[in-house]
């Protein structure tokens, strides 16, 4: 695929992404432009109402079940992806959301930027129920480095050891394989612990997940292949 062949060629590339779909017009004319523009994945919704959906509020201790899910039109929107064969970003909306697109879309579940609710009780964060949903459509998840969303105190502070990111990632591991995980960052969006303040901190993230036992084999689908594999199951 060109996303893997610019990989081996070691070149930058990037999967166009949009996080909430405020700029798709009720009638879909522009999801197809933006589509022929190189669109290939698409969060219906950030953390607030729009035409599509609720996204999820961010609060602490508290369930990701925290109102309606998505609209009549959120729902068009899901079946257009899924005939453009877009990608579907399940981060930042609601659990109901979450099994609307569940029932609605024919594709991995994928939540881009999500960590896990039995280790950080945050709206944002994903239920054991959620994720196995994500385990039998052979979806994925991206481990988020914002401090609230990985510490049991619901804290967004600098001062987070990291070793709190190889927890949320043993998890997920433990309980949805290792095919199913990856970084999921969240650089441009958050504040970050201290020690991965951008991305000159990911070797000092990655040593230490390697002096942890992860494999070489291991770190291998995390940094890269199990992306690159949700892309071509989705998108081919």
């Amino acid at each position: 695929s060109e996303l893997e062949n610019s990989f081996q060629e070691r070149s930058l590339s990037v999967v166009m992404h949009i996080e909430g779909a405020e700029c798709i017009d009720d009638n879909f004319y522009n999801l197809e432009a933006l589509y022929r523009s190189g669109l290939r994945s698409i969060g219906p919704v950030w953390s607030r109402p729009t035409i599509f959906g609720e996204g999820v509020p961010f609060a602490f201790p508290h369930s990701p079940d925290t109102g309606k899910g998505l609209t009549s039109k959120g729902i068009e929107l899901i079946k257009h992806c899924n005939d453009l064969k877009i990608i579907v970003d399940n981060s930042h909306l609601n659990e109901k959301g979450f099994w609307d697109i569940a029932k609605h879309s024919h594709h991995p579940l994928v939540a881009t930027h999500s960590n896990v609710h039995q280790l950080c009780p945050h709206t944002r964060n994903l239920t054991n129920k959620q994720l196995d949903a994500i385990k039998e459509t052979k979806g994925m998840v991206g481990v988020n480095f914002a401090p609230a969303f990985l510490r049991p105190d619901g804290k967004m502070i600098a001062e987070t050891d990291i070793q709190i990111i190889v927890d949320h990632f043993k998890y997920f591991i433990d309980y949805l394989g290792e095919d199913c995980v990856g970084f999921g960052s969240d650089f441009d969006g958050a504040m970050m612990p201290k020690d991965l303040s951008s991305v000159l901190g990911m070797k000092k993230l990655l040593d230490l997940m390697v002096n942890q036992g992860f494999d070489e084999q291991l770190m291998t689908k995390l940094c890269h292949q199990n992306w690159i594999q949700l892309v071509k199951r989705t998108l081919s």
